[in-house]
């Protein structure tokens, strides 16, 4: 049982780096009140909870990395076709990358390039300076 729960913290530890430097998951393991030893109830209940967790992790992670993807494959559409893709912005945080970035389709020359649809992907120069 100790073998099981220690493989499944362990897991949730690797989640947890291979994900960086993403946001928004629960990797804390609560604590059962105090060094004692824990009854097989309490170790079952641990092991249960544990996997649970680790479980919705994964799939959460699943569900962000796959919109991740896509937006990834936005930014080379974008990249290839900008008059398809008007107005459109993706950044850094979209695609599960730190930073400041930013991907967005411009009209090339403003007004003008509107009215003969001429279209580009501005891509930000990152954060700005500290002040």
């Amino acid at each position: 049982m100790l073998e099981q729960i220690a493989r499944l913290e362990s897991e949730l530890s690797q989640l947890f780096c291979s994900t960086w430097p993403r946001q928004g998951f629960e990797w804390s393991v609560s604590s059962r009140g105090g060094p004692r030893v824990l009854s097989l109830a309490e170790l079952e209940a641990l092991r249960d909870d544990l996997a649970d967790r680790l479980s919705q992790t994964r799939r959460s992670l699943s569900d962000r990395t796959y919109v991740e993807d896509q937006n990834r494959r936005r930014i080379e559409t974008m990249l290839l076709e900008p008059d398809q893709h008007r107005w459109v912005r993706v950044s850094n945080e979209d695609i599960g990358e730190s930073g400041c970035k930013h991907w967005h389709v411009r009209p090339r020359w403003g007004v003008l390039g509107m009215l003969m649809s001429w279209w580009r992907v501005r891509i930000s120069s990152g954060c700005p300076l500290a002040i």
